[in-house]
């Protein structure tokens, strides 16, 4: 049986050394932070994915701060980690999944079905006392075939022009889709017309996801009755989002798609409209 969303901490410990495990954790203000705390320990046999190196395509100035590398060349790199096709996939990350579901949301958008994060992360899995090592793995290279689902991403040239019939959903902390604070990016604000959903509300305080049936009902206040088919999911740059598309999908609100150059792809052009308030 594939694990398509979540995996619990005994159950990653039953599959030590058959599933394919990748530690995500990362820092926006320390992009070091995560590979040096890899590097003292993690998960035995799991490799590092980091998000700026690995999970992101170089920046240009203009397509925002974590912008989608080109499908084949994360596919290269799925194989030279060496996953294939076949594996279960697990990412997690230092707790509650926030930098974890981008990877997760990537396999699926290459094709891969059978990846899962683990709920409650590495601080769930080292305050129960399971193992942790120090040992970098050095895997065989394996044959990683994609097979790209573009309807799951929309540019930034769809979003502008359907501006009026998206419905946008911001995962950024309530006082950044307001425009009152803004800690990260140049400018304040957000896309006109945006719902809100801070992705920090999708797990309890322990770094947990909620139930399904708690997020069905949190989302469905939030959606008013929207299909998720309808649902685009920003934030930043297109990482916490798709920590809210994971919920989504925990949810049985199945469907949703990511503007993943987000906020920070949408300022870089003065004339993309934005709101406040």
């Amino acid at each position: 049986m594939a694990f398509k969303t979540l995996v619990s901490t005994a159950e990653l410990a039953a599959h030590l050394g058959s599933w394919r495990v990748f530690d995500c954790r990362h820092e926006l203000g320390q992009p070091d932070l995560g590979e040096r705390q890899y590097r003292d320990a993690h998960v035995p046999g799991a490799l590092f994915a980091h998000l700026d190196r690995d999970l992101s395509a170089p920046r240009s100035g203009k397509n925002g701060r974590h912008p989608l590398p080109d499908p084949k060349a994360f596919g290269a790199w799925l194989a030279r980690q060496g996953a294939s096709n076949a594996d279960q996939v697990v990412c997690y990350d230092a707790a509650n999944g926030a930098m974890a579901a981008r990877l997760w949301w990537m396999l699926r958008w290459v094709g891969h079905d059978a990846v899962a994060l683990l709920d409650g992360g590495f601080a769930k899995w080292t305050a129960e006392g399971r193992p942790v090592n120090a040992e970098i793995p050095q895997p065989q290279p394996a044959k990683f075939e994609v097979r790209v689902r573009a309807d799951m991403s929309v540019a930034v040239e769809a979003i502008a022009k359907t501006l009026r019939n998206r419905t946008l959903l911001d995962a950024r902390a309530p006082t950044r889709y307001r425009g009152e604070q803004e800690p990260i990016d140049p400018v304040a604000g957000r896309i006109p017309g945006a719902l809100n959903r801070y992705n920090m509300d999708n797990v309890r305080g322990n770094g947990q996801f909620k139930t399904a049936e708690q997020l069905r009902a949190e989302f469905d206040r939030v959606l008013g009755g929207r299909a998720p088919g309808e649902v685009v999911n920003y934030c930043g740059s297109g990482v916490a989002a798709c920590h809210n598309l994971l919920a989504m999908e925990i949810a049985g609100l199945s469907g949703a798609k990511l503007y993943a150059g987000s906020w920070s792809e949408w300022i870089a052009d003065p004339a993309r409209p934005r709101e406040k308030g």
